[in-house]
């Protein structure tokens, strides 16, 4: 067999098992190209959608996916959006409703328009999910035997260094952060509500927290607020969690879970990731 057949047979497969890899989500460019080599979100997100379109380009779904991946890894909300279109859509992957709620969510989180809109149109129905591309996948038992999904791993290590120091289940943190920010240290609400566990500048400042996207100090400040709901709301898991996403102040007012219809789904997605109904608590820490 010459070296030209071969060569031949291995450019034929090429489309083969690049259509193969995008249908099991699985990002592979085997062919270099420097215009990848980029580390500015904005121009990875301009060249993703010239691939996307066929703007200029052969259109290629392979190297727009990893170009969205690549820029939505630093928090850039336009390819977090822009990645949940692809996967909402079927776009050269499998079409997957979980994956995109969870990417537009993310973008939403940061203001982006579009992203809140889409999030009205798609839902989803099990533990937040993450295109592998973007981070790496955490598996944990809850108390009941059931398997809850976490992403990324280097923020549960950190978590699971600081969260015995407050005395806070770890697993709580990481049901919190998954919820408030998808595992993205650069989110910010529309409330100015920042970082991994969404820290208003009131509370960042109350709980001494000098930089909100720095995800160790986010964290820090974050557990402490939590340490001082378990105490204040004497470990109840569900009334900590409504106080977190309303405000301790409109948990007592309603005495429970404010009928605010955003607090009531926020209350249930904690509940899901998180089985217990009650968490110990230090009563010392409300006193302070």
């Amino acid at each position: 067999m010459s070296i030209y057949f071969k060569l031949f047979v291995l450019l034929s497969s090429l489309p083969f098992w690049l259509s193969y890899a995008v249908a099991n989500d699985i990002i592979l460019v085997t062919f270099p190209d420097s215009s990848i080599d980029s580390e500015n979100p904005e121009e990875l997100v301009s060249l993703a959608l010239k691939y996307e379109h066929a703007e200029g380009v052969p259109r290629n779904n392979a190297k727009a996916m990893a170009l969205y991946c690549k820029a939505a890894r630093t928090g850039d909300a336009e390819a977090q959006y822009s990645l949940g279109w692809m996967y909402a859509n079927g776009r050269g992957v499998s079409r997957n409703d979980n994956i995109a709620s969870h990417l537009f969510s993310m973008a939403a989180k940061q203001g982006h328009l579009h992203a809140q809109k889409m999030g009205l149109y798609t839902t989803t129905s099990s533990s937040p999910s993450l295109p592998t591309c973007l981070s790496k996948k955490l598996r944990q038992q809850t108390e009941s035997g059931e398997e809850v999904i976490y992403s990324n791993d280097s923020i549960f290590k950190l978590v699971t260094k600081l969260a015995p120091l407050y005395e806070v289940d770890p697993k709580l943190v990481m049901a919190i952060i998954s919820v408030e920010s998808g595992f993205n240290v650069r989110a910010v609400s529309p409330k100015n509500a920042q970082g991994l566990m969404q820290l208003i500048p009131e509370t960042a400042k109350r709980f001494r927290v000098k930089n909100s996207f720095d995800a160790e100090d986010n964290i820090k400040g974050g557990i402490a607020y939590l340490q001082w709901l378990l105490a204040f709301f004497k470990g109840n898991v569900s009334l900590v969690a409504a106080a977190y996403n309303a405000g301790e102040r409109a948990v007592e007012r309603y005495r429970g879970i404010p009928p605010y219809p955003e607090t009531k789904n926020y209350v249930k997605k904690i509940r899901k990731l998180y089985k217990k109904r009650i968490h110990p608590y230090r009563p010392s820490v409300v006193g302070r």
